[in-house]
């Protein structure tokens, strides 16, 4: 492929240093404003894209940890490279036409290779591998602060697993494989800007218990993950684009890798671009070349709070950030932690592939014994324009016996979908699934092809419009286990061959000024279907 070739011939494009940059490490000058350049090629870097690059750079980083900070300078070529170890203080300046290549994996037997995933007992039967190990990363850091990497180059995760037992790649488990581009534990005062990550591997950027934390302008294109933000606090992740076909693109977590449950927390997520059409590659290259509808491709690349959910969510905003071809929205607490107080506004959605908007309360509980179900409470979705959605599915807000959703307000929303949906899916009666893990694809065909609301009290429906392309057989909205339910200003496609509400044990549920459907006022409802007003 054209951009393969181009990251290529980057290997050979390194024909340039900063002047005097060899004689800056050996400067003891520091006083306010001097300059502390560390250009990798004064340690012995080559930037052909052969030559294994580690030990130079991992000495530059170390002389600008030593001169009590500074920058190490990537000019343009092509670095192969094992695992490079962060120290605080420093930042990694990537210029344009600068790509850190991740090596190939060794031939079995030999020793070279990235560092060994750290030992980590805490909570190693609650999360995979790949999120319990940072050190077996391409570029990596741990307890540091006041740490970058900034500039116009590259970061191509070549030689990284992606975490799966894949045959043509090597297993994450295995002696000097790395299986992610950037990994950071237990650090503060982060800041990553402008370059790009090419096949990041199980993560392009995996942050565990990072605080003060900025992620801006960046490009990512890979085969699993983007950017997974777990157990951090203070963060803001603004102006990315991140192609994730085969996994999630900004995922938020909150998991037990740490040892306890530590909320993710005070976050924002702004001027975004996520998606899971594109094949991996062809969106940094600008040829943004779609894969086939036949592909078996997931197209995940959303915006996903869990399935790690051992430390909850709190105070959350997403805003401003464009779907394409990829799931919706998907916000999970199963495993004991509360998502409390997020907004979701200003978001536009095209091609979703499953779901547009997943809420999902549960019972996995993969963590340790005893702690009690969490909470799914105080969410805001406003200003959200969803196209030509898969219908198979519908937006899901589901809780479990025992367990409601509470207080959701949903204005301001236009839903399209394809439409299509049969009787024989309208009698539909999804189970429980209280422990299975969350996906929106987890209860099958849906009998609603607006929305299923099951165990949920107090949500607000306000300027929510639901529309199809085909005719649906389905009722518009399918409420179970509802307890106050108000709908205001909906609309719903006119004429419909279904129920618009299908209501099995709902109480103070309320409709005004709805299109379809006259004002009602109802107590107490075991069953009932609503029909449009006009067929009455």
């Amino acid at each position: 492929m054209n951009f393969r070739r181009e990251f290529l011939k980057s290997g050979a494009a390194g024909l340039f240093a900063v002047a005097g940059a060899a004689a800056a490490p050996a400067s003891n000058d520091t006083s306010a404003g001097a300059s502390r350049i560390f250009d990798v090629r004064a340690f012995g870097a080559t930037g052909n894209g052969s030559t294994i690059e580690t030990a130079a750079v991992n000495r530059a980083i170390d002389a600008a940890a030593a001169a009590g900070g500074g920058t190490v300078w990537f000019g343009a070529g092509s670095y192969a490279c094992y695992s490079i170890r962060l120290k605080s203080k420093v930042t990694l300046q990537l210029e344009p036409g600068a790509t850190i290549v991740a090596a190939e994996v060794p031939l079995e037997g030999t020793t070279a290779g990235y560092d060994p995933a750290e030992p980590n007992e805490a909570g190693h039967d609650y999360q995979d591998f790949g999120h319990l190990h940072w050190h077996n990363s391409l570029i990596w850091g741990e307890e540091l602060h006041d740490v970058a990497i900034l500039g116009r180059g590259l970061i191509w995760g070549k030689g990284l697993s992606r975490g799966t037992r894949d045959p043509q790649l090597p297993r994450a488990e295995l002696p000097g494989v790395g299986n992610k581009a950037i990994a950071l534990k237990n650090c503060r005062n982060v800041l990553l800007r402008d370059f790009a990550v090419l096949n990041g591997g199980h993560f392009a950027v995996l942050a565990t218990g990072v605080d003060n934390f900025s992620v801006d302008n960046l490009t990512i294109d890979t085969n699993r993950d983007g950017i997974d933000l777990d157990c951090c606090r203070n963060v803001r992740v603004s102006n990315c684009t991140v192609n994730s076909p085969y996994d999630d693109a900004i995922c938020p977590k909150s998991s037990f890798a740490l040892g306890t449950a530590r909320a993710t927390e005070n976050v924002t997520i702004t001027n975004c671009f996520v998606s899971g059409s594109y094949v991996v590659g062809t969106v940094m290259d600008g040829t943004w070349q779609k894969y086939p509808t036949d592909a078996r491709v997931p197209r995940t690349g959303r915006i996903k709070f869990g399935t790690e959910s051992n430390g909850g969510f709190k105070n959350i905003t997403v805003s401003n950030c464009v779907f394409d071809g990829c799931n919706g929205i998907a916000l999970e607490s199963v495993d004991g932690g509360l998502l409390e107080d997020v907004t979701f506004t200003g978001l536009t959605m095209r091609d979703i592939s499953h779901a547009p908007i997943f809420m999902r309360l549960g019972n996995r509980m993969r963590g340790p014994q005893g702690v009690p179900v969490g909470s799914l409470r105080r969410v805001i979705l406003s200003n959200i324009v969803s196209y030509n959605a898969a219908s198979d599915l519908c937006a899901i807000i589901s809780g479990i016996p025992g367990h409601m959703i509470e207080d959701v307000k949903i204005n301001d929303v236009y839903l399209h979908h394809r439409g299509g949906g049969t009787a024989e899916m309208a009698e539909l009666k999804p189970e429980e699934f209280e422990n299975k893990y969350p996906e929106p694809t987890m209860f099958g065909k849906m009998p609603a092809h607006g929305f299923f609301l099951r165990h949920v009290n107090n949500i607000e429906f306000t300027n929510v419009e639901i529309a199809y392309e085909q005719r649906d057989a389905r009722p518009a909205l399918v409420l179970a286990h509802v307890q106050g339910a108000d709908f205001f200003r909906l609309k719903t496609p006119g004429a419909a061959p279904a129920p618009i509400f299908s209501l099995a044990d709902v109480s103070e549920f309320r409709t005004i000024a709805c299109r379809e459907v006259k004002d009602i006022s109802l107590s107490l409802v075991e069953k009932q279907d609503i029909p449009p007003s006009r067929s009455r």
